[in-house]
């Protein structure tokens, strides 16, 4: 899977930019070959020099189907959407998105219990 992250650094209007928001969303959501997203609220930086205040995430099945989607009019139409609520002041990054399960991260952790308790 592959996904287009959106780094989003913190607005000089947070209103504005909360109203403006779903109309993003509704351009966004028309990609073809968007099979799910995510929205991530920054609450607070740990460490370094972040201005970031939101991540959001749009997954493809494919690093094809992103870029296919990208290229789309829809695709373009975000693209003008976002970069105006934000004023140009977010990152657009393409990755490889990999998730373990569960159930084999717990396999992990009762392998390394046994090994502290031998």
């Amino acid at each position: 899977m592959h996904k287009l992250i959106i780094l989003i650094e913190t607005p000089d209007d947070q209103q504005a930019f909360d109203g403006s928001w779903p109309l993003f969303l509704k351009e966004a959501e028309k990609m073809p070959g968007l099979v799910r997203e995510a929205t991530i609220q920054i609450v607070h930086s740990l460490y370094g020099n972040s201005d970031l205040s939101m991540i959001h995430e749009l997954y493809f099945e494919s690093y094809d189907a992103l870029k296919e989607a990208m290229s789309s009019p829809q695709g373009q139409i975000s693209g003008h959407v976002l970069q105006k609520i934000t004023g140009g002041r977010m990152s657009l990054l393409f990755a490889d998105h990999r998730e373990d399960d569960l159930e084999n991260i717990k396999k992990y952790k009762i392998e390394e219990d046994d090994a502290h308790t031998s």
